[in-house]
């Protein structure tokens, strides 16, 4: 793991919502005045989505130039392109359709109805080549060196669709893989894999509520990434892990920040 990992613990999911968003809007102007773009892995779930419609509400959001913006995706179900369950119908209902994106910039997963078919595995070989595509020379593992990587924490410490046990969390050369057989509905995903995760410069891990302490605390005193996919979950320069109290509480007091917002 690069460095130790850093806890913010807020008080309750409202706020953390709230202050992820602002936290990740400063990134991505940071980013933009260093680099002139920013690249952002999203994520999908209750406090993915909550962080995107922070986002919308923020009066910050202008800060940020949507038209030289990146978005990629940590995971994704494999169905029908308009379902409602698909992450990117979820981010365009909270935020995307709300901002000047430009659409050649934001990079969906293909769905079961696309191009590929049904055939997921095809499915995630075609986003693995638009990766390595947008992937820079000193990119060596193929995918761009994310500026933030978003990731919400499961209750069974699962992260994109990289399940405890599952075969995608032990891929070590793909950097996308199709996902069968998934413990969640819908059964059929596609998930970057642990090499395509660490690639990103910061990794931030999302968790809120009672029904998340166990994962929390399991992760981050880590059997291991086979059991705990959060476990292996970490950027080359940040890990960061977003929570509100009620998912910090079964923490050990050593890892507990200092401070808490």
């Amino acid at each position: 793991m690069t460095g130790v990992p850093q806890l913010v613990v807020h008080r309750d999911k409202e706020l953390m919502a709230r202050a992820a968003a602002a936290r990740l809007i400063t990134k991505i102007v940071d980013a933009q005045a260093a680099r002139g773009t920013a690249s952002v892995v999203l994520t999908g779930g209750r406090n993915g989505n909550a962080l995107l419609a922070a986002i919308a509400e923020s009066p910050a959001r202008d800060a940020v130039d949507w038209s030289r913006l990146d978005l990629w995706w940590g995971d994704e179900r494999f169905v029908p392109a308009a379902d409602p369950e698909r992450n990117a119908v979820q981010a365009n209902d909270e935020l995307l359709s709300k901002v000047p994106l430009d659409p050649a910039r934001v990079h969906i997963m293909p769905a079961s109805d696309g191009v590929a078919g049904a055939d997921v595995e095809a499915a995630a070989e075609r986003y693995a080549e638009e990766l390595a595509a947008a992937a820079g020379p000193e990119d060596h593992i193929g995918v761009p060196a994310f500026d933030v990587l978003l990731l919400g924490v499961g209750p069974d410490t699962h992260v994109a669709s990289l399940f405890p046990e599952h075969p995608g969390v032990r891929e070590t050369a793909r950097t996308v893989v199709g996902v069968r057989g998934a413990p969640k509905p819908p059964p059929t995903r596609i998930s970057l894999t642990l090499p395509a995760i660490r690639a990103a410069r910061e990794v931030w891990l999302l968790a809120a509520g009672e029904d998340k302490a166990d994962a929390v605390a399991l992760a981050l005193t880590s059997p291991g990434e086979l059991q705990a996919p959060a476990s292996g979950a970490y950027g080359t320069v940040r890990t960061l892990w977003l929570l509100d109290r009620a998912a910090a509480g079964k923490l050990p007091p050593a890892l507990y920040p200092p401070a808490s917002a």
